[in-house]
């Protein structure tokens, strides 16, 4: 099965830490990845740009809208995703709380439809 691995943070708060903490978690992050690709689990990942790039789109009676920024203002922010294969939910849950991530913010980890 394969699994999204949501991962959100503050960007405030990361945009904060020193420039060593910032490099320590993104190494952290490579090596989680690096473990995935080793075990046969990875499928792929994706960072996002800052929320300050973000435009919202929304249709409302036929009406199209874009506004600048995220779509809700909320503490942490989604800052990328990775999809892995795992043999059910909690193998993925395993496998998503191994990253360094989910120490300063979260993980949601959803499966993906199969298209059937």
């Amino acid at each position: 099965m394969k699994f999204a691995c949501l991962f959100y943070h503050s960007e405030d708060a990361m945009g904060a830490f020193p420039a060593a903490q910032r490099d320590a978690v993104t190494a952290s992050c490579r090596n989680w990845v690096e473990g995935l690709q080793r075990d046969g689990q990875f499928v792929g990942a994706f960072g996002l740009a800052s929320t300050q790039t973000a435009t919202t789109v929304r249709v409302r009676d036929g009406q199209v809208a874009y506004t600048d920024g995220p779509f809700a203002e909320t503490k942490e922010q989604l800052g990328g995703l990775t999809v892995i294969e795992a043999r059910d939910l909690d193998e993925a849950l395993r496998i998503a709380s191994k990253i360094s991530v989910a120490r300063t913010g979260s993980i949601e980890v959803r499966p993906l439809f199969d298209g059937n």
